[in-house]
């Protein structure tokens, strides 16, 4: 077994192969071809050197000559004498099948970490529950003579606690903490309907659209009336929100006012872009950009940098996805350039927009009409709210879009819906939504983890 015996080897195999292949090469030329380069071949090497250091050469030289002599002469051994031979064998690592090595054995791993240890550390880790959606509203409100009507906005829930709501031509208030419920103000017939509610970020002041184009500003913590801005719209006002003290508005003449309440000449910028209603609006959080939907189709983003100067349009992104109007509009808490879109009867879908490029990034077919969009501030989940041809409620998981609960049942479009901007009272959870339906006139309080049903109301004004 030494070296140069195994270069004779080598060399008188290699030489009785050559004299093999010489033999076959007329009758098998493309094997022989074949033969030859796998022979020359970096990846084929015709033998291995062993590895001295890594082999025991007692135990070799046993298999070679005692190792097999009970297995070749089963008869010879008594039962006792193999039992021993096996115990033996295990003692002294005799179960063996290799002779040769060529690599040394890798170390025995050491676990890092003690077993006990991570068994503890695995048992003290929390497990999340699975989450349960409940039935049933938390309350239910009477809501007589509300309009049925998609493109207007009539319900706000403020930084003070307080939920306004327009019925008719009326605007009441209910402080979501004790219960209570006032009346605001009653504008004229010839002025009214009311068509738009909106609280400014104080929590004390609310503007209020009024179908004559006019928009009033109230205090209602006094129920007195501040100032009316006129002159901006030639018809109703259906859409308003805040950006600081910049109250933008959006009317049926399809024109977009940013209003700054604290100066006498209200109107500092117009954006024009929409053919036909405005009746969505929503300013992101920064404030920095402005995202308008209306009854033309259109979706568009704005921003303030570039909407207000000289270029020929005012608009960063104009949208034309959508295949009817849109109304539902919300801007992601947890991503700044997020914006989510619902379109009407004749689209029926949810689209989410990257708004710095403008781009689709995911588009849902809901099977109805999308009235509003929600997003919940403590988990990445989207409430939806629907008219025809289903008048479901729906809660997404965001990205996937994979439906955690559905009703369905209501008899009417579940037109409007408003999100609780501060904690409740202890018997409430912090993350509500006010859902508004024309069906059954009533409003109904939700959890986040609820999603209601019709139940019997208790009346807003008593």
């Amino acid at each position: 077994m030494d070296a140069g015996g195994s270069v004779n080897l080598s060399s008188s195999l290699s030489s009785s192969a050559s004299s093999s292949a010489s033999k076959t090469r007329s009758r098998f030329p493309l094997q022989e071809h074949h033969l030859l380069q796998r022979r020359t071949s970096r990846d084929n090497l015709d033998r291995f050197i062993p590895n001295r250091s890594a082999m025991d050469f007692d135990y070799a030289h046993y298999m070679l000559t005692e190792g097999r002599k009970g297995k070749e002469n089963p008869a010879v051994s008594s039962p006792s004498r193999e039992a021993y031979r096996k115990q033996l064998a295990e003692t002294f690592n005799m179960n063996r099948t290799r002779i040769l090595a060529f690599k040394n054995k890798p170390p025995t791993p050491v676990d890092p970490i003690p077993a006990d240890f991570s068994t503890a550390a695995n048992n003290s880790k929390p497990t999340k529950s699975r989450r349960y959606i409940p039935q049933t509203s938390e309350r239910t409100l009477d809501a007589p003579d509300i309009l049925d009507d998609y493109y207007l906005n009539l319900l706000d829930w403020g930084s003070s606690n307080v939920l306004s709501i327009a019925l008719g031509s009326t605007v009441y208030l209910w402080d979501a903490t004790d219960g209570a419920t006032s009346e605001l103000v009653t504008v004229d017939e010839e002025n009214g309907p009311v068509t738009s509610v909106k609280w400014a970020p104080d929590g004390s002041h609310v503007a209020v659209g009024l179908n004559n184009s006019d928009v009033q500003l109230w205090d209602s913590t006094s129920n007195r009336l501040l100032r009316t801005l006129k002159g901006g719209h030639r018809s109703r006002v259906g859409a308003l929100d805040w950006n600081s003290h910049i109250l933008t508005t959006g009317g049926m003449d399809g024109q977009i006012i940013n209003n700054d309440v604290r100066v006498r000449a209200h109107i500092v910028e117009t954006y024009r872009g929409h053919h036909q209603e405005v009746c969505g609006l929503k300013w992101s959080a920064s404030g920095q950009q402005l995202a308008s939907g209306g009854n033309d189709n259109l979706l568009h983003i704005w921003d303030r940098s570039t909407a207000s100067s000289n270029a020929p349009t005012q608009w960063l992104h104009r949208i034309e996805d959508h295949t009817a109007a849109v109304k539902a509009l919300a801007w992601c808490p947890f991503q700044g350039n997020l914006l989510a879109s619902g379109g009407g009867g004749g689209d029926r879908s949810i689209k989410f927009w990257n708004t710095h490029t403008g781009a689709c990034l995911n588009s849902v077919d809901t099977g109805s009409q999308v009235c509003a969009l929600l997003w919940n501030k403590n988990e990445r989940e989207l409430l939806s709210s629907h008219g025809f041809t289903q008048n479901q409620l729906t809660l997404w998981k965001y990205p996937s879009m994979v439906k955690m609960a559905e009703l369905t049942g209501h008899t009417s479009r579940v037109l409007f819906m408003a999100q609780v901007r501060v904690p409740m009272d202890a018997r409430l959870h912090p993350q509500q939504a006010m859902k508004l339906s024309d069906s059954g006139m009533c409003l109904a309080l939700l959890k986040w983890q609820n999603l209601h049903q019709r139940r019997t109301p208790s009346h807003l004004l008593t």
